[in-house]
């Protein structure tokens, strides 16, 4: 029996995005036992998908948790990260080992001087080209997130104006530079005429405090108040999704809901807009996502995003349109 293990250390999205890989490996290599190593604080995007045999969690000490990996003597190492943690895995290691290619001179040419030679070919893609040595293939069926039964949201933990139906407002984001400023928020959601609610973690709060203001009746701001995998549960139960570049946009693929991504400092040119799986897509009569960006020479100017805009004017969010986006938030719903 083949025994594997993935490194993949961050982040939400990178996780969810990876997905694909956990279930086709497992699926395929029955017979495998399929193994995680990635972040303590990453445990919660984690512990619940069924396809993982067994997790190592980084905590603080590198050199700890490379003793314990070599206990396990392991047949193939897949290295989905590829930075320095994840080399000294593998030197330590020393087994067979399969590498993603990161792109990072391609990145850095679109990033710094806007010239795109993107092979075009998404990071979920690219990382099941990884595990490809192993005989194992894209099986189509789109990116995975699992909700344990104790995080499903209970009717009572919403407002009764909002249990017909809602939209998912994904306000938050790693940095600044991936987030529309407030002012525009609100002025999206006083616009939308239909209930909202704000998704977030506890450091959005206050910004939905301030988008909630508006109108406290039509927008319920549910930022902080619930973890992770409640939050996920709230993107689930969605009508429609909008979000920034962040882990719940790609949430929102996994549980196949519409969406209107919205890019500031990041892009999909990187290969990492949303990713639905194929199977799913054959079904469907019209597009399920959009891009929502501004296209202008300085975007995208990160890979991950920044505190604040190099050139201070911050074009590509001060510039989204928010009368275009509203109307396509209407026509999805029909209105």
């Amino acid at each position: 029996m083949a025994k594997i293990l993935i490194i993949r250390f961050s982040s939400i999205g990178d996780i969810v995005l990876a997905s694909p890989v956990f279930r086709c490996v497992k699926k395929q290599l029955p017979e495998a036992e399929v193994h995680l190593v990635t972040k303590a604080s990453f445990r919660i995007v984690t512990e619940s998908n069924p396809y993982i045999d067994k997790f190592f969690y980084l905590e603080n000490d590198l050199d700890e948790l490379i003793e314990e990996l070599k206990k396990e003597n392991y047949d193939h190492v897949v290295d989905l990260h590829r930075n320095f943690r994840s080399g000294k895995i593998r030197s330590a290691l020393k087994k067979d080992s399969l590498v993603i290619d990161k792109l990072s001179a391609e990145k850095f040419l679109l990033t710094k001087f806007n010239i795109d030679i993107m092979p075009n070919r998404h990071i979920t893609q690219r990382s099941l080209d990884t595990v490809a040595p192993l005989g194992v293939i894209d099986d189509g069926e789109g990116l995975d997130y699992f909700i344990p039964e104790k995080d499903i949201l209970k009717n009572n933990d919403l407002p009764t104006s909002h249990l017909a139906g809602y939209i998912g407002i994904v306000i938050g984001a790693s940095y600044e530079t991936k987030k529309m400023p407030v002012h525009k928020l609100q002025e999206l959601c006083r616009k939308i005429e239909h209930p909202i609610i704000l998704i977030g973690g506890k450091e959005d709060a206050a910004a939905g405090v301030a988008i909630a203001s508006i109108d406290d009746v039509k927008i319920y701001n549910a930022c902080g108040k619930f973890n992770l995998n409640e939050s996920a549960d709230l993107v689930r139960q969605s009508k429609l999704v909008i979000s920034h570049d962040t882990g719940l946009q790609y949430i929102a693929c996994a549980f196949n809901k519409p969406l209107l991504a919205i890019w500031g400092a990041t892009s999909p040119d990187l290969d990492v807009e949303p990713y639905y799986g194929s199977r799913f897509l054959q079904q469907l009569a019209k597009p399920i996502y959009e891009n929502i960006r501004v296209k202008i020479s300085c975007q995208p100017c990160s890979k991950y995003g920044q505190r604040k805009c190099p050139l201070e004017h911050f074009n590509c969010m001060e510039k989204q349109d928010i009368d275009a986006l509203v109307y396509k938030v209407h026509q999805r719903l029909g209105k």
